[in-house]
């Protein structure tokens, strides 16, 4: 259950910059873009689309949307405290920035693995700090290795977001970015093509012609090397993002999920080969 809590980001509130990473638009992928409805209105919204459409009966609170844990601890407790109400939620997932967590974040963050599947996700995009400045990140490589090692020291397993296709990124540093991850023994790891969405900074950079976009195979491929040299016990979070239509300018087959699973799929049979078969050899 994907969730906004109405957070905010130290790179769009001033604290670091107000422009945001260049690919950043809520309201290309959120669920609910506008935090105008409650977390229980949102949960209970969800409940019964994904009860219809999946007969689920366990769920995962996923708090999506910004940086969420840049809020004072009163106000994170406030918004993580709503899984509470609801006994079929099994899992408190959190997505935030490396730069925005502290020891005593963490630790309240640990307190729910009592009784919940607790995960933190960072956004790394990349372990390159020239695609990160390029991206207008706002942290470097080492505050994520940082982050993820105090995280981990709590018990607490993490992920990292990623993005294969990054302007000035060779095959070999995408490469590079799954075998820091699995030295790093991530525990999950979530997939995004690099698209672009409308009203971001990226847009502007496509339609300037500044900006060349991995074409379908060549994201097949790619995403398949990356997996390759990931270590074999990392989760697959995600292989294929994707963007509301109506805000989706290019790849369109970025939106293709079930078609670009299957080639993945088709490309791993041609070649033989699986997930952490390189990092084992």
């Amino acid at each position: 259950i994907s969730l906004n809590a109405g957070f905010s980001c130290p790179n769009r509130d001033g604290s670091l910059d107000t422009a945001g990473c260049i690919f950043c638009n809520d309201e290309g992928f959120a669920h609910f873009p506008k935090a105008v409805i409650s977390l229980e209105e949102q949960i209970k919204i969800s409940l019964a689309r994904y009860r219809t459409r999946f007969k689920a009966a366990r769920f995962i609170a996923y708090f999506q949307n910004a940086s969420n844990t840049y809020a004072s601890l009163e106000r994170l407790k406030l918004a993580y405290d709503i899984i509470k109400k609801f006994p079929e939620i099994v899992g408190l997932f959190i997505s935030t920035r490396p730069d925005c967590i502290d020891d005593e974040k963490l630790e309240l963050i640990s307190s729910y693995g009592r009784d919940y599947e607790v995960w933190i996700e960072y956004g790394l995009q990349s372990v390159h700090d020239s695609s990160l400045e390029f991206i207008n990140r706002r942290h470097d490589y080492k505050s994520f290795v940082d982050a993820v090692t105090q995280t981990k020291a709590r018990n607490i397993k993490t992920a990292a977001h990623v993005i294969l296709g990054l302007p000035g990124e060779s095959a070999q540093d995408m490469i590079s970015t799954a075998q820091k991850l699995s030295a790093l023994k991530i525990e999950g790891v979530k997939i995004h093509g690099l698209h672009v969405v409308k009203n971001t900074r990226l847009e502007q950079l496509y339609a300037q012609g500044k900006i060349k976009l991995p074409n379908q195979e060549e994201y097949v491929s790619l995403v398949c090397d990356f997996l390759e040299n990931l270590h074999p016990d990392c989760v697959i979070m995600r292989l294929v993002s994707n963007s509301r239509p109506e805000f989706l300018i290019a790849p369109q087959w970025m939106n293709e999920k079930a078609v670009l699973l299957r080639q993945i799929n088709e490309e791993f049979e041609k070649r033989g080969t699986r997930q952490g078969l390189a990092s084992i050899r």
